[in-house]
């Protein structure tokens, strides 16, 4: 069944407080709240931790907007201080901890964290950010012992499990990627309306608490599997299998298991799955899902046209970002529009600017602005780069796309990543959306590399599949494929091969960092 809505009802009226996960635990205190390799919690373990950790903070000094930096694999733990923030006020930063050291550092230090709760595997990065930090007052240590640190276990042991006085309802403030100097803290200060993102997931969801459960593929330090697979399920009662890392055939294993129904994924994970043994992929029962979510990165068409083959047509998809803005397309409207990311949801308004900000055309491209939220997001700390995101209400994450006449969006890539031949910009994603399709391809990046007439040549850099071999022939064979399928000023004029393009945890590629060696002693003019 669907969710109550005498429950609904009383959801509402502690959502302002942060308080929705120890109403679950009063209703229904046996039903699994998390799985994961490192232990599970049920709803009144879950809730009873957080008030602990809650008294914790508080007694350190953690209220409304003090700062409190998470460490941490995809574990209980991560979810008890997500929920233990949520009731302090705090303004909780989790930190992706493939970072270094010193960019961990940087992190905790910049968002003037009180309390620092680390998982045991990151000590190297804990002792960097106790020495950087004039701000933390308690280091708490997660599965471990860490020098220098408390233990959470036994922090917690101390304190009482009975719901908190007085809650306030806290945030997080997620970092951005740093693709270009450090990465910043987008800030905003706790909405107690949802969003119109909130809203599109919750009504496509369709969340039954009592038998849905909602599989965690990503990190949890990432706005996406923290807000759509976790945060949201979490606050209608629905509990969370959690991996430590992605694979695609555990994947499936898990849904088969755990009847998993809801889950985000992004387009790196579809081509995986999709590239399994078809006797792998027919070896586990994916009829359970209801819902799978993706965004963070395009999709080529034919990989989303396979994975709604096999799953059914229970896939949507958003664009969308930590600063905030919705798109939003259901299957069957993707179907009718191939290669979309749909049209904006009730609430959403949007432009498309060209260089000089003025609105452009239907089918015609542009950068891509939302109109800010009450609740504007600001990067903290950092005045010039909140300016420089915003035209008037409207800012921009820098991507490009244009909006047809039935007002559907198609992105053709970012502003930094144009590649600018001989005075045309060319959009590599649409470049890689062709190239993937080839048989031999198993990931590829297109990227723009110095040319002494046109200032940039198109190059595509390929990871092969299993089976074929990298090499002038397989080069010659993708040049001819592209012959067929693109128009000329779009070709790339060369290939190389790589054995792993680099990727973020999300599995998007780092197109900069592909390119980034080709202009190694040069200044690429954007």
């Amino acid at each position: 069944m669907a969710i109550d809505p005498g429950l609904q009802e009383r959801l509402m009226a502690v959502a302002p407080y942060g308080m929705g996960v120890a109403l679950h635990a009063q209703e229904a205190p046996d039903r699994m709240a998390v799985v994961s390799k490192f232990g599970s919690r049920t709803l009144a373990e879950l809730n009873a931790n957080a008030n602990r950790l809650a008294r914790v903070l508080r007694a350190h000094g953690v209220g409304p907007d003090v700062g409190v930096a998470l460490l941490c694999r995809n574990r209980p733990e991560f979810i008890e201080t997500v929920v233990a923030c949520q009731r302090t006020g705090g303004r909780m930063t989790p930190i992706n901890w493939h970072l270094s050291p010193p960019e961990v550092a940087y992190i905790v230090d910049n968002c003037e964290a009180r309390v620092l709760i680390a998982d045991e595997a990151f000590a190297p990065a804990v002792a960097a950010a106790r020495a950087g930090s004039e701000h933390l007052r308690l280091t708490l240590a997660v599965g471990g012992a860490i020098e220098g640190a408390e233990s959470y276990d036994d922090a917690l042991a101390a304190e009482d499990d009975s719901n908190i006085d007085n809650p306030i309802l806290g945030a997080p403030m997620l970092y951005t990627s740093g693709t270009t100097g450090h990465p910043k803290g987008v800030y905003r200060k706790p909405a107690t309306t949802p969003t119109p993102f909130l809203l599109a997931v919750r009504e496509s969801a369709d969340f039954e608490p009592d038998t849905d459960c909602s599989l965690v593929t990503g990190p949890l330090y990432h706005a996406a599997p923290l807000g759509i697979n976790l945060a949201i399920p979490m606050a209608v009662g629905v509990g969370s299998v959690l991996m430590d890392r992605w694979d695609a055939e555990e994947t499936l294993a898990l849904i088969d298991r755990h009847r998993v129904t809801h889950s985000h994924m992004v387009a790196t994970m579809f081509h995986r799955m999709l590239a399994l043994p078809r006797e792998v992929r027919e070896r586990y029962d994916v009829s359970s899902m209801r819902w799978l979510v993706h965004g963070a990165a395009p999709t080529p068409v034919h990989v989303k046209h396979k994975i709604i083959e096999w799953f059914g047509p229970v896939v949507w998809e958003y664009y969308a970002a930590t600063e905030g803005g919705t798109f939003w397309v259901d299957s069957n409207e993707w179907l009718e529009k191939p290669g979309s990311v749909g049209r904006t949801v009730e609430g959403t308004n949007y432009r498309v600017l060209d260089d000089g900000g003025e609105p452009v055309p239907a089918g015609t491209t542009g950068t891509v602005y939302f109109e800010a939220a009450e609740n504007r997001f600001e990067y903290f700390k950092a005045p010039d780069k909140t300016a420089s995101a915003y035209r008037d209400d409207y800012f921009t994450m820098g991507d490009m796309g244009y909006v047809d006449e039935d007002g559907y969006l198609f992105l053709t890539g970012r502003s930094a990543e144009t590649i600018i031949a001989g005075g045309v910009n060319i959009y590599p994603q649409e470049i890689d959306d062709v190239i993937q399709q080839h048989p031999a391809v198993y990931e590829v990046c297109t990227v723009g590399v110095p040319h002494e007439e046109w200032g940039e040549s198109v190059k595509s850099v390929v990871e092969v599949g299993d089976g074929y071999e990298a090499g002038d022939e397989l080069a010659e064979d993708l040049l001819a494929w592209c012959r067929e399928h693109l128009p000329d000023f779009k070709r790339p004029r060369s290939i190389d091969f790589a054995t792993d393009l680099p990727r973020m945890p999300t599995g998007k590629i780092q197109r900069g960092l592909v390119r980034a060696p080709y202009w190694k002693g040069r200044e690429r003019q954007i």
